[in-house]
């Protein structure tokens, strides 16, 4: 049952690279780069919707949301451009893990931003 999971856990990875590298391309339709963007930053973003802390529901976003938002911007790539950045995916993290800081840099600021107008927003109100 284990390898079970360990080869969706696999295939996942696959395919986060894959949606990434379709994000890059010119021919990738707009409305799927604005939803793999959103996929793709919240499967890499170290902050969950749904703190792990909480029991049971912290696991939600994890085994359910996640899988749910890569499925849903794999239908959105053309089959072409799909099969090409699963390829290509599969090239680069067979060579190593890439590491890619300006993108970890944009979403760590994209949360402080969120954060700080969630604290203006409470603290003004008063």
């Amino acid at each position: 049952m284990t390898g079970f999971w360990q080869d969706k856990v696999r295939t996942l990875k696959k395919y986060i690279g894959a949606l990434y590298l379709s994000l890059k391309r010119k021919d990738t339709p707009w409305y799927a780069k604005f939803f793999i963007g959103i996929v793709v930053a919240y499967a890499l973003s170290p902050i969950d919707l749904i703190p792990d802390f909480i029991p049971v529901l912290g696991y939600l976003d994890d085994m359910i949301l996640l899988p749910l938002g890569i499925y849903l911007a794999i239908r959105l790539v053309p089959q072409k451009i799909l099969k090409e950045c699963v390829a290509e995916s599969e090239h680069i993290w067979m060579e190593g893990k890439p590491k890619n800081w300006l993108m970890g840099l944009v979403i760590i600021l994209i949360w402080i931003f969120l954060a700080c107008a969630l604290g203006r927003y409470c603290f003004d109100r008063n």
